[in-house]
């Protein structure tokens, strides 16, 4: 997925390059700078996005968001009914994303649900307009809860004992949150995500067992990945 997006990313500075350069030479006249050029600042991004990420609710939105925003530029589309629409257009997209995952069920959430009627309460961190990090060196790990609110949560579960399938719930809201695991365990992740998602760096390994990873994305991020 980087080799990806390092040659998308590539091909487009060498597609603007060689604008640049025939424009210098008089051989063409592109404008760069169109009405709405800033919107490429989403698109491109965005689209790239859908190639690199496995989260894709949020890249298509921004997709979309900029699409419709480009075409208000150039006098396609009305500003003013567009921006009446367009809140409402991304809430029910988010709204029938988590209605459908929620029909086909939650994993992560299965087994918070099923510890918690155990009497097992997961463990905390949370940060606020802050910093938190926790470790479970040595420590035997079932679940826990992570919230990052402007923002930033590590959870360091490389030397945790996982003897069997064990869950996160991931909150980032213009934060970040960072798990980092070894390569003994298998990583599975379930995200709903608004501008933002979640990145997940591990291999996939079937005879380990499992973290599943419920993340939810609002302008922010939750990143899986080995220690080092």
């Amino acid at each position: 997925m980087k080799k990806i997006s390092k040659i998308l990313w590539g091909l487009v500075l060498v597609a603007v390059g060689i604008t640049l350069a025939l424009n210098a030479f008089n051989i063409t006249d592109i404008d760069l700078f169109f009405d709405g050029w800033w919107t490429l600042f989403i698109i491109v991004p965005c689209t790239i996005g859908l190639f690199n990420e496995r989260e894709k609710t949020g890249n298509i939105i921004g997709i979309v968001v900029g699409v419709v925003l480009l075409l208000c530029c150039q006098n396609v589309l009305d500003f003013s009914m567009i921006w009446k629409l367009l809140i409402p257009a991304i809430i029910i997209i988010t709204g029938l994303r988590m209605v459908f995952k929620g029909i086909f069920g939650n994993k992560a959430n299965e087994i918070m649900k099923k510890m918690k009627e155990e009497g097992k309460k997961p463990s905390v961190g949370k940060a606020i307009f802050s910093g938190c990090d926790l470790n479970y060196d040595g420590q035997v790990f079932e679940n826990v809860e992570l919230t990052a609110v402007f923002g930033g949560v590590e959870c360091d579960l490389t030397n945790a004992i996982i003897e069997k399938d064990c869950a996160i719930q991931a909150t980032a809201v213009f934060g970040g949150v960072d798990v980092l695991v070894s390569n003994n365990v298998n990583v599975k992740v379930n995200s709903n995500s608004i501008f933002g998602g979640v990145s997940n760096k591990t291999s996939a390994n079937a005879n380990a067992p499992t973290i599943y990873i419920n993340a939810i994305c609002v302008f922010g991020g939750v990143d899986v990945k080995y220690k080092g």
